[in-house]
């Protein structure tokens, strides 16, 4: 780690460096890396720097008040100098083209925005960023992206109360694609307001699993491993991650709550349970892929590409 720098508060800014001074891999708006802190501590943190700066990548990390580890690790422990493993980058939050972008953040989600925000800017095409945090003083990046122009438009809640999602999004607008990060409760706000939009309006991206998402009836089921053709039993209160690493096939995985996508495995036959907070819809709909940390089956045997 080369810097460390309070951007907020209660926020850190940390950029990171090849130790050997190489290229790091390239990556584009809405990326995402896996800290590896230690011994079942892996958290993503979105790169919210410049993609052309192959030299550098810069993340922010919010102290959290209940933090699972990551967060108090990062603020308390983690030092200029300080080698951290780092997975990724990955990508389940593109920029995709459209007529118009409206970029809509609450709190630390800003973090994926700004370089979505930087694009669309430099590309000449209509946008606007609706900010909400806390108070003006916990709004990381908020100088940063204020000098962007009148486009943006910050709003804390101590000042403003919480965001006009009614006034943004009452009315559908056909050719405008709407994305948004931030704590659940504006996600679901936004959600309910864009359900007569047109279809493929929204994207998001989620720290936490969605509400109830993970819950549901869990019975046993089958896999089969495509490769191997080993069969192993998924109890039901038992991950398909957790059936497969006790066979001693090891998964990549990070979250296992269903936000991060590392685990995500193509399904070769069989119907998933999806129980992720990362695939659309229309991704769940077409049963291709599947996170294997969180969702389950609806047949009884399910086979996968691993």
């Amino acid at each position: 780690m080369t810097a460390k720098t309070a951007v907020a508060d209660g926020v850190v800014s940390l950029e990171l460096a090849d130790p050997a001074g190489a290229a790091l891999p390239p990556w584009e708006p809405g990326a995402h890396i896996d800290l590896v802190l230690g011994p079942e501590l892996d958290r993503q943190y979105s790169l919210c720097g410049e993609p052309a700066d192959r030299s550098r990548w810069r993340i922010a990390v919010l102290r959290e008040v209940e933090s699972r580890g990551g967060s108090a690790y990062v603020h308390g422990r983690l030092a200029v100098g300080d080698r951290v493993r780092v997975r990724g980058p990955r990508n389940h939050f593109p920029l995709t083209e459209a007529e118009e972008y409206l970029f809509v953040a609450g709190g630390i989600g800003v973090t994926p925005l700004l370089p979505m925000v930087r694009q669309v800017a430099r590309a000449g095409l209509p946008w606007r960023l609706v900010y909400g945090g806390r108070s003006a003083s916990a709004m990381a990046f908020a100088a940063e992206l204020a000098a962007e122009g009148p486009q943006v438009e910050l709003w804390p809640q101590d000042e403003r109360g919480l965001i006009d999602v009614d006034g943004l999004l009452a009315t559908p607008r056909p050719g405008v694609h709407v994305y948004c990060c931030g704590p659940e409760p504006l996600l679901t706000a936004v959600e309910e307001r864009m359900a007569a939009w047109p279809p493929h309006s929204l994207k998001t991206e989620r720290f936490a699993p969605k509400a109830s998402v993970l819950g549901g009836e869990s019975t046993s089921f089958t896999v089969r491993l495509d490769y191997s053709g080993i069969e192993v039993t998924v109890g039901a209160g038992q991950s398909i991650v957790q059936a497969v690493e006790a066979v001693g096939v090891e998964v990549m995985t990070s979250c296992r709550e269903g936000t991060c996508g590392t685990c995500e495995t193509a399904v070769v036959s069989g119907i998933p349970d999806h129980r992720d907070s990362v695939l659309s819809d229309e991704e769940h709909a077409t049963n291709e892929v599947m996170m294997i940390c969180c969702s389950r089956s609806l047949s009884p045997l399910l086979v996968l590409d691993l």
